[in-house]
């Protein structure tokens, strides 16, 4: 695993003060949900430190917020890991099983052979929209859509055993990753509402598309030997190879650029949203939520950076669970089969 390559974000990382009290009440969700098993499968899921994710992510997020992001962070990796096995191979199966999680975004209830995923979903999406904008909820409930919807694509892709070109493979990266969800609960840990105007502005897509790249494709990189060992195609790095026929030193140094262009188009764009925000009449109030969707997003690609470079999931993943194999100890995906 990589973990030697260095990507240089110039934005500030800062922390929760709440981390601790964070930790202990997500392990307590986590076991009471059946997310997570005892002994070695609690062991290695604390050695994520999903609430350290949350609290960095999130610096601003308390108390129930802090708990939602931190919940939420554990949910994306528990249930991505349930496609490491047969099931990340069986489009179909996929589909249907995601099928069943995206029901929940439109009002059905878990099952009663409902898996722990989609229980731990069903409380993750009832906390987050209570209370929450109209316009908010609808622009979520698309997100996790989507999120889910991807699974199937990536599970395509295992069974074409190549990367995809970067348009197809961008598509799926970014749903897969679910990227745009943890931006969206950072306006709800920071009790804002961006305008609609504002919010569909070509500054702020663009700088959101930035932030999302930026997180997933320095993942690419950190989780590269892991996801290459099990035969995950939606990769940056081989995607470059490919594209390119270059060597592996060379697509990490590519990616590296893909990087540094979105920060330095994130930077220019900031620049401009003070005077978009005069321009579209917007409130002292509504500016000020503006301003802080713009910060949101510069601390979320921060502390996702912070998290990753440290985090045991990437860090020891080759000596706790075989390269080949499910990164899980559990099957909390009800109705996966095989």
């Amino acid at each position: 695993m990589p973990q030697d390559v260095e990507f240089r974000l110039p934005f500030p990382v800062s922390c929760s003060p709440d981390l601790e009290g964070a930790r202990r009440r997500n392990l307590e969700w986590v076991r009471q949900l059946g997310l997570v098993g005892e002994g070695r499968s609690a062991e290695w899921y604390a050695s994520w430190d999903m609430p350290r994710l949350a609290a960095l992510g999130f610096p601003h997020a308390r108390g129930g917020m802090l708990d939602l992001c931190a919940d939420a962070m554990a949910l994306f990796f528990v249930f991505d890991d349930q496609f490491d096995g047969p099931l990340g191979r069986n489009p179909a199966r996929a589909a249907a099983v995601c099928q069943r999680m995206i029901d929940i975004v439109h009002g059905a209830l878990p099952g009663r052979d409902a898996g722990a995923c989609a229980v731990a979903f069903a409380d993750i999406w009832a906390r987050s929209t209570d209370g929450a904008h109209p316009g908010w909820v609808a622009r979520a409930a698309h997100e996790w859509e989507f999120y889910f919807a991807a699974q199937a694509h990536e599970a395509i892709g295992r069974l074409r055993g190549t990367p995809a070109d970067m348009e197809t493979y961008l598509h799926v990266r970014r749903g897969i990753a679910g990227t745009d969800l943890p931006l969206s609960l950072g306006e709800r840990a920071a009790a804002i509402t961006v305008p609609a105007a504002a919010f569909h502005s070509p500054q702020l897509r663009i700088m959101r598309q930035a932030a999302i790249d930026v997180t997933l494709m320095c993942n690419d990189v950190y989780s590269l030997e892991k996801e290459e060992a099990r035969g995950d195609m939606d990769n940056l790095v081989l995607v470059i190879e490919r594209a390119r026929g270059c060597t592996r030193e060379e697509a990490v140094a590519e990616a590296g650029a893909e990087v540094r262009r979105r920060v330095v188009r994130f930077q220019e764009l900031a620049l401009q949203v003070p005077a978009l925000c005069g321009l579209l009449g917007l409130t002292g109030e509504e500016t000020a939520a503006v301003d802080r969707y713009v910060e949101l997003a510069a601390m979320w690609m921060s502390g996702y950076h912070a998290w990753q470079t440290r985090t045991h999931r990437y860090t020891d993943a080759p000596r706790v669970v075989p390269a080949t194999g499910p990164g899980y100890f559990d099957q909390v995906l009800g109705g996966a089969g095989t």
